[in-house]
């Protein structure tokens, strides 16, 4: 993945995801980032409550294609505001009401100690 920009990248993961997208309408999608680049990536989705042991009927539809190219460009856009960090993680929460996308992004830097106490 060390020829691809992180941009390139995150399109690589909502591609793959992208069928996975198509059949939930909330949740959160991850990407781990070491040395920038992506390692672990995948969907937390919202769970299900049962009642009286029973669980709902399954989401019959998720992202639509237009949503999907959306939250796919935003994430991408996104990176513009990453500063300087190469290693965290990047979630990005969505949901679907009323047939309208709704995103939020939450950036997380990682440093480690053990790296600045050699240069001091």
């Amino acid at each position: 993945m060390e020829q691809f920009t992180l941009a390139r990248q995150i399109d690589m993961v909502f591609r793959k995801i992208k069928d996975e997208l198509s059949h939930v309408n909330s949740g959160t999608v991850f990407v781990q980032i070491r040395n920038n680049e992506i390692g672990k990536f995948g969907i937390k989705h919202l769970p299900f409550e049962s009642s009286e042991g029973v669980l709902p009927a399954a989401v019959s539809a998720g992202l639509t294609e237009i949503q999907f190219q959306t939250f796919r460009q935003m994430a991408i856009e996104s990176l513009k505001r990453k500063k300087s960090w190469t290693h965290g993680e990047i979630m990005f929460d969505f949901t679907v009401r009323k047939n309208v996308i709704s995103i939020s992004i939450m950036f997380e830097s990682n440093y480690n100690m053990a790296t600045y106490a050699r240069t001091i």
